[in-house]
């Protein structure tokens, strides 16, 4: 569980708690107060007592309904919380569906996207970023490991994992080298049969 537990105490002038006894009224707004957390103070900064003060809730029952902030994470902001929707359907149009989901969600707005929030993390927060990977990744085997035809589905979600990754860090970080000057169409051209391979062989 993330180290922020006995940090981040909120101070006097936290909202006051409402009382719920909708458990999906609850969970409702701490979504919310997590989402405006993450863009506020990042990935790293935001803690579990912070977002309980902003939603109006106790600290245990964020870790009640979450278990922990890289889980809360990946529910409350976009891409990896609609990876179930892109690994549904078709097997053999799974990797235009990832690259058309990946290349849209990234250019449009990535400031509190997963990939995005995972390298930055990185940098200032090596424990934090090793912790939200180890997330991203077994969640994702748990929804690609079902459907990937062949041996070793986790080495090659670990695989597809480091490829956008590197993409992320390229295109949407550093802004520089050749991913930067392809468009979206190209870089999703590049990006299918790369993909193709990775996931199905």
């Amino acid at each position: 569980m993330e180290s922020d537990l006995s940090a981040g105490q909120v101070g006097a002038t936290e909202p006051p708690r409402v009382r719920r006894r909708n458990p999906q009224a609850s969970r409702a707004a701490i979504l919310a107060a997590a989402r405006a957390a993450f863009a506020e103070l990042g990935y790293a900064g935001a803690t579990i007592r912070d977002i309980a003060g902003r939603a109006g809730v106790t600290h245990g029952l964020v870790v009640m309904h979450f278990a922990s902030k890289e889980q809360l994470f990946l529910a409350a902001v976009p891409g990896h919380r609609d990876l179930a929707d892109v690994v549904a359907g078709e097997l053999d149009q799974l990797p235009e569906r990832v690259a058309v989901a990946f290349v849209e969600r990234m250019e449009s707005d990535p400031a509190d996207d997963p990939l995005i929030a995972l390298v930055r993390s990185s940098a200032s927060n090596a424990a934090a970023a090793a912790r939200l990977y180890a997330a991203m990744q077994a969640n994702s085997v748990e929804l690609y490991g079902d459907v990937l035809p062949g041996p070793d589905p986790a080495a090659r979600v670990e695989l597809l994992g480091a490829l956008m990754i590197g993409v992320t860090f390229s295109r949407y970080i550093m802004h520089s080298g050749h991913l930067v000057e392809m468009t979206p169409e190209e870089l999703r051209r590049y990006l299918i049969p790369v993909l193709r391979t990775i996931l199905l062989g």
